[in-house]
């Protein structure tokens, strides 16, 4: 599954409080602050593989809802809503897909003095509320668990790394992702970001999945160009292209969005 939407999937320094893994999959450890809320939103074009056929493009269209809690922990629910186009004299599919609800835990922060980097884990549980039908959702209740880490290698440069299983369902976000196999899928990805300015973090980033029987036919495996712009404090602007390989994955796409911090964007406008 995406986070967002399902791999799915935030920034240090200025940009902290916003959560800067978006617009990348790859997560990282930190949470929204307790008593604060966080709101995402992303629209994302895919050009699919020719595998897919008669299914050409998907347009994924995210909401996310985070809440903290006491104990460096963290809520969040997203809702997707997908269109699905396919070649001509076949119908395109449009309405909502699965909705995710998820915990994210904070458990180890990092320190200057200390090789081991901040850790974190997150767990999700995304229910089968899309049309299976139209093939906006998956029709199972999928169970993934996400181990997360960030190191910092200097005051401007970190890199994120997860490691996720899925033990129930499948990967699937509409076309995308892992559609045929019901549980036991390994996640993985990294991302290198960079603070090029006070407001300006640009990285990269390489995101994968794969079933245990490792049929690559079944499997996805993408990268990601993007960054996020700070608009004010409290709220950023998002964007990025990717490109992949296997029919998990887009062969193109391109996503954009914005995040929002609440109190902290109430404090920063006049």
């Amino acid at each position: 599954m995406r986070v967002p939407a399902r791999f799915l999937l935030f920034l240090f320094s200025t940009m902290q409080a916003l959560h800067a893994q978006a617009p990348f999959y790859t997560d990282d450890p930190a949470v929204t602050a307790r008593g604060n809320w966080h709101f995402e939103f992303f629209n994302e074009l895919d050009s699919l593989q020719h595998s897919q056929f008669p299914n050409l493009r998907q347009n994924t269209i995210n909401y996310k809802l985070n809440f903290g809690l006491p104990y460096d922990l963290e809520i969040n629910l997203d809702a997707p809503y997908l269109a699905i186009m396919r070649s001509f004299a076949n119908e395109t599919s449009k309405g909502a897909g699965d909705f995710n609800l998820g915990i994210k835990w904070n458990f180890h922060k990092e320190a200057k003095d200390s090789l081991l980097p901040a850790l974190g884990v997150s767990l999700y549980i995304e229910f089968p509320t899309g049309d299976a039908n139209k093939q906006l959702g998956s029709g199972l209740t999928d169970y993934w668990l996400n181990l997360i880490s960030q190191k910092s290698l200097s005051d401007k440069t970190r890199i994120n790394g997860n490691a996720g299983y899925l033990f129930a369902g499948n990967t699937s976000t509409g076309l995308l992702g892992i559609q045929t196999s019901k549980g036991h899928v390994a996640t993985g990805g990294v991302s290198l970001l960079h603070d090029f300015t006070s407001r300006l973090t640009l990285g990269s980033e390489l995101y994968g999945a794969f079933t245990t029987n490792r049929d690559l036919g079944k499997s996805q495996f993408q990268v990601m160009l993007g960054g996020q712009y700070a608009i004010r404090k409290g709220m950023a602007f998002n964007f990025g292209v990717l490109a992949g390989k296997y029919v998990g994955s887009p062969r193109i796409g391109a996503q954009f969005g914005f995040t929002v911090d609440y109190p902290d964007i109430r404090k920063s406008v006049p």
